[in-house]
């Protein structure tokens, strides 16, 4: 039942001892308000290096060409390896466990897209149906390149956002024809890529057959990417084809230089251990904060036991419960704690919202930070875990209250 008087009584228990209550309730408030800013940082660390994978799959593995730095079999350092169509074909036949392979090639440098008066300077890839599925891009309208769209050698072409804007503006640009190099392309589709920063919106793509024919670029192959099937760990792709390739193009297989692999798996292994890392350091803190919000009640609570005494001998002498001394203690403890630790939390998701507007407002150009959040339901529990261990740092002193004897309470000083 709630008991106005006895309310009335806590509140102008810490009216009178402002400082005091200031400082306990500002010990809790500080405690929550930093460690809802550690969950929301490193929420937003971890957001931005998965922002940066750029929704592609996390167990591709991408292959590119190098020079050699080894000689081998009476061949001297530094041939530049050229890969071919005949090389994806070994990989489809050779390599165990391989589910997608997708193939890239780009015009070096940046190359002008016109329609009509309008153009701009961009980068032009050529790339298989597959490597989509295995880069991240994600469609906005119209279509993605397609198998069929390769086997045909169609001029058709793919534009990121960015790309359309400068072209189309707000008009939809699909199924115009823009043109690269005196050649004119069908744009059936464009796709958004939260990968390296947006920079690959600023991409246009074409069937991969069509770009090696087009540009005079037959029967070469730039970089390849590939993923494994469920239950085959990407470094057995990986192993199996620096071998394959070796073999293939006649260089040392322990030279790291003559072609380059980018094991996604890896990538995401090491940062998830960096993602435990921080969550267990958010933790620690989390309980560092819980520990010293009940010792800060804790000790608060003895004080006004002690301060309290007389006049706890003279509710004792008039009748008054040992419920009711406990209660009351507990209650101004529960008051503090949760008051402060609300506002806390308060405090720190405001300014997590104010970071998040601050990164939207600058386009999102942050490396590897990005929307930082904070579970609620982790800080409310944390919160009230605080409220919770403050009662039972308040309710130790009570005890101790209310066990006292009126006429001994009634002789202190």
């Amino acid at each position: 039942m709630f008991d106005l008087d006895k309310w009335q009584e806590i509140l102008g228990t810490m009216r009178r001892n402002k400082l005091r209550t200031f400082l306990t309730a500002f010990g809790v408030f500080w405690g929550i308000f930093m460690l809802v800013l550690l969950l929301g940082a490193g929420k937003g660390i971890e957001n931005g290096i998965w922002k940066e994978f750029g929704g592609g799959a996390l167990n591709s593995l991408f292959v590119g060409a190098g020079k050699t730095s080894l000689p081998w079999q009476g061949m001297k350092p530094g041939r530049e390896i050229k890969f071919a169509n005949d090389d994806l074909a070994a990989i489809r036949q050779q390599v165990d466990g391989v589910e997608l392979l997708g193939s890239r090639n780009r015009l070096y440098g940046e190359y002008t897209i016109i329609n009509g008066t309008k153009n701009g300077s961009y980068q032009v890839f050529g790339a298989s149906a597959e490597f989509f599925q295995l880069n991240g891009e994600k469609l906005m309208r119209g279509r993605l390149l397609n198998p069929l769209d390769g086997v045909e050698q169609r001029k058709v072409m793919l534009l990121g956002e960015k790309v359309h804007k400068v072209l189309f503006g707000d008009s939809s640009g699909i199924g115009k024809y823009v043109q690269v190099k005196g050649v004119f392309f069908k744009v059936v589709g464009t796709f958004t890529s939260t990968g390296n920063n947006g920079r690959n919106e600023e991409r246009a793509f074409v069937p991969f057959s069509t770009f090696q024919t087009t540009f005079n670029q037959y029967n070469q192959v730039q970089n390849f990417v590939m993923s494994s099937r469920k239950g085959t760990p990407v470094k057995v792709l990986e192993e199996q084809v620096r071998l394959l390739m070796a073999r293939r193009h006649k260089f040392d297989p322990a030279d790291k230089q003559a072609i380059y692999l980018e094991n996604n798996e890896e990538e995401v292994q090491r940062f998830e251990g960096l993602f435990t890392g921080i969550k267990l350091f958010v933790s620690v803190i989390g309980v560092l904060t819980l520990v010293a919000g009940v010792v800060g009640v804790s000790n608060i609570m003895l004080i006004i036991v002690q301060e309290r005494t007389r006049e706890i001998g003279v509710r004792k002498a008039l009748g008054a419960t040992p419920w009711s001394i406990v209660s009351m203690i507990v209650q101004e403890s529960v008051v503090i704690t949760s008051v402060s630790g609300y506002l806390g939390l308060l405090a720190g998701v405001a300014l997590l919202d104010a970071a998040r507007y601050a990164l939207e407002q600058a386009g999102g150009t942050t490396s590897y930070f990005d929307h930082p959040e904070v579970n609620i339901g982790v800080a409310l529990s944390a919160t009230a875990l605080l409220v919770v261990a403050g009662a039972i740092a308040g309710l130790v002193p009570a005890m101790k209250a209310a066990n006292v004897k009126p006429i001994e309470a009634l002789r202190a000083d």
